[in-house]
């Protein structure tokens, strides 16, 4: 009998669930969820909101075997281990309420503890600080602490809690935390003591592919045999397996990982971040190496409110040199400056303005920004593991011809965009016990971009714009 497997996909703005039935699999059912911004900087989700999204795409899924889910990574709460309510809004991984907790933690020079047990820097981005938020500014939550009842985590470990009766999270999540020591695979009392979060309320962690509890679904109980961080997910759908192979998800922000195999690689002056990858119960660990871009997705959409270009077919493709060869450039800096410069104060500028710069030629500039930063952080990758030959992509970005080809010059070797989408719940379901050779319904060929040129002059120059951007900064030369 073909076994039908689910992959719920919950991620920044969307839920969404993927079927896999045989070596077949389409989405299903997807739903948006509302994005709160009580105050600048602060990004939030309804908790509720994101369990009712799973159990509808869950309810509209049929008869299941087995279950999937990959979960936004960063983003955390805290809830009540006896009611499950949840105690905070989910604070999501975009939010930077921390970055004053942050940058006070580095200047005490405790950025070399993060680094040395963690694998990653001080920031905002990660789930420490803010579950420390909560603990200093959530009643509720120092309450349920002192009565034995707080649940801390990130949000997979709620959705099991709630769903699947297991309060516990998977190592690659918990992996990007800043709780957990990469060395041990385990939370670590002194990155629990610095960040003011109380390591009995954390989950126990627990392997990617393992028994993950159950979750009701039509009156019977399906196993989730699989839980894992979103780009863990889509790492692992792009079918990179052995060290060297890296893939980059274009969404919101931009986001690079390269498979380093049994060993951890760490480069901490490069900003990259040492990360897993994937494990499979009674297995070793795959480590990976991690980088991200901020505002990848997020600029183009930035860019096109500005009234740049009305739709996106519009800027597919450009006539003459790039905007960077004619001293125009654009540093996507406009959430900080992710890997490998993780400086949040940095600032998004355009540089080579003149009265001849009309709004086709701006939005070529950002395009290409955005490629230029994912260039230094792939070339940063290649310094500490020998990559592949090429370089695969997907996302909303990917679409974009002149984009993919602009990303293949700066990089020098060929991009592969997948024509496949749904890469994230592809690879969750293949990690689930989905076939190897699962396809995706309705899925086109895969488009290869080779480079066509030098792209260094154009690292070069960019390089000055991103000193430039570093310099600046909210707070003044």
């Amino acid at each position: 009998m073909t076994r039908r497997i689910a992959a719920i996909d919950q991620g920044t703005t969307s839920t969404r669930i993927l079927v896999a039935e045989g070596n077949r699999a389409e989405v299903v059912h997807a739903l948006p969820h509302e994005q709160h911004y009580p105050a600048p900087g602060r990004v939030e989700h309804d908790p509720e909101e994101l369990i009712a999204n799973i159990e509808a795409c869950l309810a509209a899924a049929g008869p299941l075997d087995a279950i999937g889910i990959d979960n936004q990574g960063e983003s955390c709460l805290a809830w009540d281990a006896v009611t499950r309510r949840a105690l905070s809004p989910v604070i999501v991984w975009q939010d930077d309420r921390t970055a004053d907790v942050t940058e006070a933690l580095k200047a005490g020079g405790h950025e070399a503890l993060t680094l040395e047990r963690a694998g990653l820097p001080l920031d905002p981005y990660f789930s420490a600080s803010k579950l420390g938020w909560i603990m200093a500014h959530v009643p509720e939550a120092g309450a349920a602490l002192a009565a034995g009842r707080l649940r801390l985590g990130t949000t997979d470990a709620f959705f099991l809690d709630r769903l699947a009766g297991r309060f516990q999270t998977d190592v690659t999540t918990a992996s990007r935390t800043s709780l957990m020591n990469l060395a041990t695979g385990d939370w670590d009392d002194a990155l629990c003591a610095l960040f003011g979060v109380p390591r009995a309320a954390l989950p126990p962690i627990r392997p990617t592919v393992a028994d993950h509890g159950a979750i009701t679904v039509a009156g019977r109980p399906v196993p989730v045999t699989a839980s894992v961080v979103d780009q863990q997910a889509s790492l692992y759908g792009h079918g990179c397996r052995e060290a060297g192979d890296a893939k980059v998800t274009f969404g919101t922000g931009a986001f690079a990982l390269a498979v380093t195999g049994p060993t951890m690689r760490r480069a901490p002056g490069e900003g990259l971040l040492p990360t897993i990858a994937w494990q499979r119960a009674g297995g070793a660990i795959t480590y990976a190496l991690d980088g991200g871009v901020y505002t990848a997705g997020s600029a183009m959409d930035w860019a096109r409110r500005l009234g740049l270009f009305a739709d996106y077919a519009d800027i597919d493709d450009f006539e003459g040199p790039p905007a960077i060869e004619r001293g125009l450039v654009f540093v996507p800096a406009l959430a900080g400056l992710a890997c490998p410069h993780w400086q949040r104060d940095a600032a998004g500028l355009w540089l080579g303005l003149t009265l001849d710069t009309g709004p086709r030629d701006l939005a070529r500039a950002v395009l290409e920004g955005v490629a230029l930063r994912t260039a230094e952080v792939v070339h940063a990758m290649a310094g500490h593991v020998p990559l592949g030959a090429e370089v695969s992509i997907d996302g909303g970005m990917a679409r974009n011809a002149y984009f993919c080809r602009f990303l293949a010059l700066v990089l020098g070797r060929p991009v592969v965009a997948r024509g496949a989408g749904e890469l994230t719940a592809l690879g969750t379901a293949l990690l689930a016990g989905a076939p190897d050779d699962l396809t995706l319904a309705g899925a086109g060929p895969d488009r290869r971009s080779l480079p066509e040129g030098d792209g260094a002059p154009a690292r070069a120059r960019f390089a000055e714009a991103i000193r430039m951007a570093r310099a600046w900064g909210r707070h003044g030369l």
